[in-house]
């Protein structure tokens, strides 16, 4: 009779670090993790205006090309004539036209006349007389040359816009409601916690290397449009029996290949307190997000494993001030459609009109006539939507 070979005594599998900084994993697991090490994308802005205008497309380094530029929201784009199912098999300097879609934001989604007409005249200028409204309240713009950013970027500027975080591991857009402020059925304006959010920190580098991006909303909307469950971070109007109009916060929603809505925290924000909050959620973010997998590296995978009561303990204990009282959740929304489109009623008496482009592409001559329309009828006051309107 033979003996049966003695098995070997199995060890616990250790769990492989995620690249959470707030545990001690600091090395970067990935190449885009050690590209933001070796330098803070925000950084390569003194390069786009001073150097690879000179070089050419041909001598913007990798790194910047298909990374750092993306923190001022430059994209690469497909050369034409390369279908979608060849992307996984060509190297990306095969893939690279030698211009860009350059993403302008537009936190709230607010214009004046006066701004739109600087972004018709740098569509027909630069851009090939192409615009894109996006499902951010962003305007894109195509086929943008590196010699010409310097110009495009000073006429942005030069009228209040920036390109700033647009894109990247950063905090992107902050979404907001078109009629803030205007809508009389609204819970609360929130113009200036949007206002006081990105004025404190956009463009901060103490969020400037995020684990992946991170996605805002903030609004008041009776309708909810900005759409609060699929975001990172989601402030909805919502009325306090006690402290009044303020809003109920939600975390951790995200679209994508693996979709997941977003879960209230149960808390009361005050509206003088947003920003102070908004950051917090930021920075638990970039301090126990996961860097190791960039699959997983959304909130949305975090908050989904370690639940939004740990999220708030977390939250009250490391990054605020003082604790969130409980509060109530937002009443549903007035609208099933949960958009601006049409003609409506504002508190003034006045009306809103929304128009829909298709699939959100204009050009530069149309954006002209719709800013001359919005002098003629509106005081030059112009809004984006979350639907690409």
């Amino acid at each position: 009779m033979t003996t049966p070979a003695r098995s070997r005594p199995t060890r616990p599998l250790r769990p492989k670090g995620q690249g959470q900084w707030a545990l001690g994993h600091l090395e970067p697991l990935n190449p885009n993790e050690r590209m933001k090490k070796d330098q803070d994308g925000l950084a390569v802005r003194d390069r786009i205006l001073n150097h690879y205008p000179y070089t050419g497309f041909a001598g913007i380094d990798p790194q910047d090309l298909r990374g750092r530029f993306r923190w001022w929201g430059l994209y690469t784009q497909r050369k034409e004539g390369i279908d979608g199912g060849k992307t996984a098999i060509l190297e990306p300097e095969e893939l690279d036209a030698p211009f860009f879609m350059q993403r302008i934001r537009l936190d709230g989604g607010r214009l004046t006349s006066d701004q739109l007409r600087v972004i018709a005249g740098i569509s027909t200028r630069f851009g090939r007389d192409v615009a894109d409204v996006t499902d951010r309240q962003n305007i894109q713009l195509h086929w943008i040359r590196i010699e010409d950013v310097p110009a495009i970027w000073a006429a942005l500027e030069g009228a209040g816009m920036t390109t700033a975080e647009a894109c990247g591991d950063t905090p992107r857009v902050i979404l907001g409601c078109p009629l803030a402020g205007v809508d009389g059925d609204e819970i609360i304006d929130a113009t200036t916690a949007i206002e006081e959010t990105v004025r404190r920190y956009v463009g901060d580098t103490s969020l400037s290397n995020l684990p992946r991006k991170f996605k805002s909303a903030i609004s008041g909307c009776a309708d909810q449009c900005t759409l609060h469950e699929i975001n990172d971070i989601a402030f909805v109007g919502a009325v306090h029996p006690e402290f009044g109009a303020g809003y109920d916060l939600w975390v951790g929603g995200g679209l994508s290949t693996n979709p997941k809505l977003g879960v209230r925290l149960g808390t009361f924000v005050a509206a003088d307190r947003v920003a102070e909050v908004w950051y917090a959620v930021a920075s638990l973010f970039r301090d126990y997000g996961y860097r190791r997998m960039r699959t997983r590296a959304r909130l949305k995978f975090l908050v989904a494993d370690m639940g939004p009561e740990w999220v708030r303990t977390t939250l009250e204990k490391e990054y605020l001030t003082a604790p969130l009282p409980d509060g109530p959740p937002p009443p549903p929304p007035r609208n099933e459609g949960r958009d601006h489109i049409g003609i409506h009623q504002q508190s003034d008496g006045r009306l809103a009109v929304g128009f829909a482009p298709r699939a959100g592409r204009l050009s530069g001559t149309t954006l002209t006539a719709v800013a001359d329309l919005a002098d003629r009828f509106a005081a030059g006051r112009i809004r984006a939507t979350t639907t690409q309107k």
